[in-house]
C-alpha cells in the first residue's frame, strides 16, 4: 500500500511538473498566450491585406497584375505593336481576378490562423526572423490556398473574357521574331500564385511592424507577448530590437 501511495505521489508530482513546464515554457508566458498573441498578429496582417485587395486599382503595384518575367519590357513591347487597349483590359481583369480570389478565400485564411498549432509557438515568437509566424503560416497554407484560388480565378477569367483577350496577346507577342522567351498561353496558375504571394507579403509586413514597432501592437495581448519577446531577444543579443523603448 505504501508503495502504491509513493507511486501515486510521484505520478502527481510529474504531472504537475509537466504542466508547469508547459505553462512556463517561455518563462512568464504560457504556451497558449504565445500562440494567441501570434494569431492576433497574423489576423491583424490579414485584415490589412483584405482591405488592400478590396480596392486593387488604387495604384499599389503589389496588387496589380504584371506579366511573368520582365513585365515592364513585355508590356512595353505589346504596346509598341499596337495592343495598348488589350493590355490595359487584360491587366484590369486579371487584377480584379486576383482581388476576387483573395476576398472569396477570406474564411480559409481566418480559419487557418485559428487552427495554428501551439507546438511551435515559443520558437516562432522568440525567433530572430522578423517574419517567422508568416513563414510558418504560408508553409502550412499555400497548397490549400492554391486549390481554393484556382477555380475562382478560372471562373473570373472566363466570365470576363480575359482569357480570350490574353490568348490574343500571347499569340501576337510570340509571333515577334528573335524573342528570348515566349509568353505562356494560360496564366491562371500564375495569377492565383501571385495573389497568394501578395497576400502573404501584407501579412509579413504587418508582422515585422508588430515585432519592431510598439505602436502596431493594437491589443493588450500583443503588447504583452511581443514585449516579452523583445526582452528575451534583447537579452540574447545585448541590444534593443525595436523603436518602442522596450
Amino acid at each position: 500500500m505504501k508503495k502504491l501511495f509513493v507511486a501515486a505521489a510521484l505520478s502527481t508530482t510529474v504531472m504537475f511538473s509537466s504542466c508547469d513546464t508547459i505553462s512556463n515554457i517561455a518563462g512568464s508566458l504560457s504556451q497558449w498566450e504565445m500562440a494567441a498573441g501570434l494569431k492576433e498578429a497574423l489576423t491583424q496582417g490579414l485584415f490589412r491585406g483584405f482591405d488592400a485587395f478590396a480596392n486593387p486599382n488604387e495604384g499599389n503595384a503589389l496588387l496589380r497584375f504584371a506579366f511573368p518575367g520582365e513585365a515592364a519590357k513585355i508590356e512595353r513591347t505589346l504596346k509598341d505593336i499596337g495592343l495598348t487597349s488589350l493590355v490595359n483590359s487584360v491587366t484590369s481583369k486579371f487584377t480584379n481576378a486576383m482581388s476576387l480570389a483573395v476576398r472569396e478565400a477570406k474564411p480559409i485564411f481566418v480559419n487557418s490562423v485559428k487552427q495554428m498549432s501551439f507546438r511551435d509557438a515559443a520558437s516562432i515568437l522568440l525567433s530572430d526572423n522578423r517574419r517567422a509566424a508568416t513563414d510558418y503560416f504560408k508553409a502550412a497554407m499555400s497548397p490549400q490556398l492554391l486549390t481554393a484560388f484556382r477555380p475562382i480565378v478560372d471562373s473570373t477569367v472566363r466570365t470576363t473574357g480575359a482569357g480570350r483577350e490574353y490568348e490574343s496577346i500571347a499569340t501576337a507577342y510570340n509571333a515577334i521574331p528573335f524573342l528570348d522567351k515566349k509568353l505562356e498561353t494560360n496564366l491562371n496558375d500564375f495569377i492565383a500564385g501571385r495573389a497568394i504571394d501578395a497576400m502573404f507579403l501584407y501579412v509579413a509586413s504587418e508582422e515585422q511592424n508588430i515585432r519592431e514597432k510598439v505602436e502596431y501592437r493594437k491589443t493588450d495581448l500583443m503588447r504583452r507577448v511581443f514585449g516579452y519577446a523583445d526582452q528575451q531577444l534583447r537579452g540574447r543579443t545585448g541590444v534593443g530590437i525595436n523603436s518602442g523603448g522596450y
